[in-house]
């Protein structure tokens, strides 16, 4: 028995996103070689609160731009304000307005695959809802420390309204 199956996971909240710029570090990555995600956080680290234009202290996973094989791009990243002085090595998306289902996510983040694999495999299918193609994205709380475990993550879903 899979220890995905006793996830707890709490109800989400509905929130209606608005438009963003973030801006990081990114890479494609699979289901496979997703492990190698933290690597790019710790490549990213230094470069929070030096990204040209960055807003506010929150930083974001961006999942996106899947290729239809199971492969994605994952940037780590900050909202910024505007383009204009970004230098080339970061990567950047614009997050569209979306309707999105909010989920917090509890413990360690080693844990957060299988937050992951809770809200795709057992609430989305029993939700009533199916998810938007655009960018999924976890967002942690300017307070988030990794090593500590401390601070707020959210798993940020878009779902059709």
């Amino acid at each position: 028995m899979d220890d995905t199956s006793r996830h707890v996971l709490a109800p989400p909240r509905f929130q209606h996103g608005h438009f963003q710029l973030i801006a990081g570090l990114g890479g494609r990555f699979t289901a496979e070689t997703s492990a190698a995600i933290p690597d790019l956080w710790n490549a990213f680290v230094p470069h929070i609160g030096n990204v040209p234009s960055q807003l506010g202290e929150e930083t974001y996973g961006i999942c996106c731009n899947p290729d239809g094989q199971g492969g994605f791009e994952y940037i780590a990243g900050v909202a910024i304000s505007k383009l204009d002085d970004l230098p080339e090595l970061y990567r950047w998306i614009e997050v569209q307005p979306q309707y999105y289902a909010v989920f917090e996510h509890h413990g360690p983040l080693c844990t957060l695959k299988r937050t992951f694999e809770a809200i795709w495999q057992q609430w989305l299918p029993s939700s009533g809802h199916t998810a938007a193609d655009a960018p999924e994205f976890e967002r942690y709380s300017a307070d988030f420390d990794p090593q500590a475990g401390t601070g707020k993550v959210e798993i940020w879903l878009p779902i059709h309204h």
